[in-house]
């Protein structure tokens, strides 16, 4: 048969799963899904994998989209997820809502713990994970960074802030890249602020921050451009501490047929 249908017919599976919980998850506190990145990454901490927790975790930015933006991931919002989630490109009709697919692998991948975290962690906490408190130990952010690259800058911004909502309410930081006229050529970036107002387009609820912290969020929207010229720069730069970058571990490419 057609290898596409057996790929979605395996994803549709999952979905069910993911649409059993709903009705518990509409019965859950702000508080309770708000703590459930802290319960997230104690699991992933305790040994458990991305996998593991991809149901529960796709069932809880459901929840927090519903409650904030009002917009409800349906089922083939889930299953272009999932495509995304192993890597392969989903191919979606104009409509299918792709800035809202991608909130579900970028909030899974974002879970994920940075080793440099989990090493100060230990020397904090002691062995046992259930004493840790999932919070930036100094410079080192919890999690390990995943990005979202788009064509340009006007789709970087207005992506990353009509979904800030969803990220924040779950406690995730969102960064956002602007081109170097933009940002004293390159040395700064944006974090989505949603209490920041201005008459602005390009400056309403972002707040300006170094290119780093930027790239210190649990999630950096910006450009196939931006994202390569500071790959770039780092490679240039005559100490380790002045590299923006901290590491490319998972991105999602928006127009793939365009980047």
């Amino acid at each position: 048969g057609d290898p596409n249908k057996r790929e979605i017919d395996k994803f549709s599976e999952i979905v069910s799963q993911i649409n059993q919980l709903e009705a518990d998850f509409e019965k859950l506190s702000w508080d309770e899904l708000s703590n459930k990145t802290s319960e997230f990454r104690l699991r992933l901490a305790q040994g458990e994998t991305l996998a593991d927790l991809l149901v529960e975790a796709f069932a809880t930015v459901r929840e927090a989209s519903k409650r904030t933006i009002g917009l409800r991931h349906y089922d083939v919002q889930l299953i272009g997820g999932m495509t995304l989630h192993h890597g392969k490109i989903a191919e979606m009709r104009t409509g299918e809502r792709k800035t809202l697919v991608a909130t579900l692998p970028l909030y899974l991948h974002a879970l994920a713990l940075n080793p440099q975290w989990v090493e100060k962690a230990r020397r904090a906490w002691g062995e046992n994970p259930d004493t840790w408190q999932f919070i930036p130990l100094g410079e080192t952010s919890v999690g390990r960074g995943t990005h979202l690259i788009t064509v340009n800058d006007y789709l970087a911004r207005r992506d990353a802030r009509w979904m800030a909502p969803i990220y924040s309410r779950l406690g995730l930081t969102l960064g956002v890249l602007q081109m170097a006229a933009r940002t004293e050529n390159g040395k700064k970036a944006y974090l989505v602020d949603l209490e920041k107002e201005s008459p602005h387009e390009d400056q309403h609820q972002l707040r300006m921050v170094s290119r780093r912290e930027a790239y210190a969020a649990d999630i950096t929207y910006g450009t196939n451009s931006e994202f390569g010229f500071d790959y770039l720069r780092d490679n240039m730069t005559m100490r380790m501490d002045e590299r923006v970058q901290r590491g490319h571990v998972f991105a999602i490419i928006d127009e793939v047929d365009n980047v």
